[in-house]
């Protein structure tokens, strides 16, 4: 058994099981199904999310090894993906409690809480307005430029998301939308459960972050020196060279993205 508790939950906790206490938490459900459950709850005057694991069942995970896929089997991945991402200085969520326990990944019990991200707002509900109401010019290319800079450290750290959109970034606005430095944003990435950690990353895991990113941005107003932008700051060299190094991979992300979108639009939301 793997545990972790913040001080403040280990001495509400103490002397009862985690794991039972994690399965009694109440509040705002977000995803309920026999396998996993996402809600957000108070502790202590404060707003948390927890994500509860108990086993995907053999029959689940042998259908994503078919398919090629890498089955989420608990939550370990989100836990150490987190840690992963506090050590190169990327922000994201503060995991407060973890554990697991179990040795059979069909029937594994785990979990993880973590610090609400309050007054944030993700770069989707942030942006949508954008082609009707463009933002400042520079606080437009200061977002591109953070969004480029975490997509670069991730994938020279050996990091890929696997669900890297835009939604999954939040914005802190908690100083106000109009007071907004673009000289000091912070930006979270979340979501990281389907994250991947290896010593450095697959090209063609590369290809697919940088796919769905563009992608989820396809709507918001972005202009053709708004993509170059970003392709500089990714490759943090002259763009020039940065066109001509990664040529190929450039060409071939557009098509992964126009291939989502068509997805898309023919399904509707889903695939995000």
């Amino acid at each position: 058994m793997t545990l972790y508790l913040r001080e403040d939950f280990a001495r509400q906790w103490k002397g009862s099981d985690p794991f039972e206490r994690v399965e009694q938490l109440q509040g705002e459900v977000f995803r309920e199904l026999e396998a996993r459950r996402t809600l957000r709850f108070e502790f202590q005057g404060r707003s948390f999310f927890a994500k509860i694991h108990r086993g995907v069942g053999w029959w689940e995970i042998i259908e994503n090894v078919l398919r090629l896929r890498a089955p989420v089997l608990g939550a370990s991945n989100e836990w150490q993906a987190i840690k992963r991402l506090e050590t190169i200085g990327v922000d994201t969520m503060t995991a407060v409690a973890y554990g697991k326990r179990g040795s059979n990944p069909a029937r594994q019990h785990s979990f993880i809480i973590t610090e609400d991200l309050i007054d944030t707002i993700s770069l989707e509900d942030f942006c949508r307005d954008w082609p009707k109401q463009p933002p400042k010019l520079a606080l437009k290319w200061a977002l591109i430029d953070r969004v480029a800079w975490i997509a670069r450290q991730l994938h020279e750290h050996g990091i890929n998301h696997r669900d890297f959109y835009i939604c999954h970034f939040l914005l802190d606005i908690s100083a106000g939308v109009e007071q907004l430095d673009p000289n000091q944003l912070k930006l979270s990435l979340i979501d990281l459960h389907r994250a991947q950690l290896r010593s450095t990353t697959p090209d063609r895991w590369v290809e697919k972050d940088l796919a769905a990113l563009y992608f989820s941005a396809m709507e918001i107003g972005l202009t053709r020196r708004d993509l170059l932008r970003f392709v500089r700051a990714y490759c943090a060299c002259d763009l020039r060279q940065a066109l001509a190094d990664r040529a190929s991979l450039w060409a071939r992300l557009r098509r992964k993205a126009d291939k989502l979108m068509a997805r898309f639009q023919r399904k509707g939301d889903q695939i995000r």
